[in-house]
């Protein structure tokens, strides 16, 4: 990904396990500059976090972005609300897909698309336990077919 211009910063591998995706969205986010330099050094983590829609203004929540280590007082708070940008249609259909069919936005990826600072959010079912199990055989399976495919050296 890197050769198109993509940098990614962190990936929540989690938000897979746990739900299962639907639609995806490229968001921008409104940061301060200690942030975006922190996201440069890589110290982001997007496993507790959620998209609020209210209104229409989508906030991204929980997301840990350490402070920067050179920001003095200046720094940003690590768990504050982030406001994200999005169009107003799919702002629109973010919160109708949350309010009727009880889904739930969730951040997925996070990275660098140029120099701005993106947010990749999915729309999101909870998967139930059995469902989560059988994602783990079906996984299981793939890459046993895999091995026994793969030439012996």
């Amino acid at each position: 990904m890197k050769d198109s211009g993509i940098k990614v910063v962190a990936s929540n591998r989690r938000a897979y396990h746990e739900y299962s995706i639907t639609d995806t969205w490229e968001a921008g986010i409104a940061l301060t500059g200690t942030e975006v330099k922190s996201l440069r050094a890589g110290k982001c983590n997007l496993s507790d976090g959620w998209v609020d829609v209210d209104e229409y203004v989508v906030t991204l929540h929980e997301i840990h972005i350490s402070p920067y280590s050179h920001g003095n007082i200046m720094n940003h708070g690590e768990k504050r609300n982030r406001v994200l940008l999005l169009n107003k249609k799919e702002i629109v259909k973010i919160s109708r897909a949350i309010a009727t069919q009880g889904m739930t936005c969730v951040p997925t990826k996070i990275y660098f698309r140029g120099q701005r600072v993106k947010v990749e959010i999915a729309l999101a079912k909870g998967k139930k336990l059995h469902d989560k199990r059988d994602a783990t055989k079906t996984r299981e399976a793939n890459r046993d077919m895999a091995r026994a495919l793969k030439p012996n050296r």
